[in-house]
């Protein structure tokens, strides 16, 4: 049985203790992401928001990218104290959801209304942020235990060439 909502607004929080088993099956977990691309508000209703679902090995080996990445970036200190148990805490859950926000449906929104021009690309991060939190709030309610990070800019670049990710694209957490 889920959660109520308010009760996921309370409950919700970092979970470092994450496993690589889920609570709910990969089809419930689509359509609860299915849901909260349709059904959380955008601005102008422009629905910028991106999610790149990436499961079992798929995930597995976006944190190998996390690791190469942060071992050939950071003193061998900081990484072997901080982004190595860190890394490999986050890899060893079931999955990840990559939020991106797309550039592309903006453009014609700031030639429609040039004077609100500079707060479109705002107004997405704003959209982002309520995409993240309303997903968060969800698996929570399901049972998931959850994790926001943010290891872009680090790793934008190989993650993009590993999933054929669009350049209008940009990865926000």
């Amino acid at each position: 049985m889920t959660k109520s909502i308010n009760d996921s607004f309370k409950d919700r929080r970092t979970i470092y203790a994450l496993t690589n088993e889920s609570t709910i099956s990969d089809d419930r977990l689509e359509e609860l992401l299915t849901d909260v691309v349709r059904h959380t508000p955008s601005p102008f209703n422009s629905q910028t928001s991106r999610l790149v679902v990436l499961l079992k090995d798929e995930h597995q080996k976006l944190w190998d990218i996390a690791y190469e990445v942060a071992n050939s970036t950071v003193s061998p200190e900081v990484f072997d104290k901080v982004y190595k148990p860190r890394i490999a805490m986050f890899r060893g859950a079931y999955g990840t959801v990559l939020f991106y926000e797309d550039h592309a449906p903006i453009r014609p929104l700031e030639e429609k209304w040039p004077m609100l021009k500079d707060k479109f690309p705002q107004w997405s991060e704003h959209a982002s942020a309520m995409h993240q939190y309303a997903l968060w709030t969800l698996l929570e309610a399901e049972g998931l235990g959850c994790s926001l990070q943010h290891y872009n800019p680090m790793f934008d670049a190989r993650v993009a060439e590993q999933w054929t990710i669009p350049e209008d694209w940009s990865l926000k957490a």
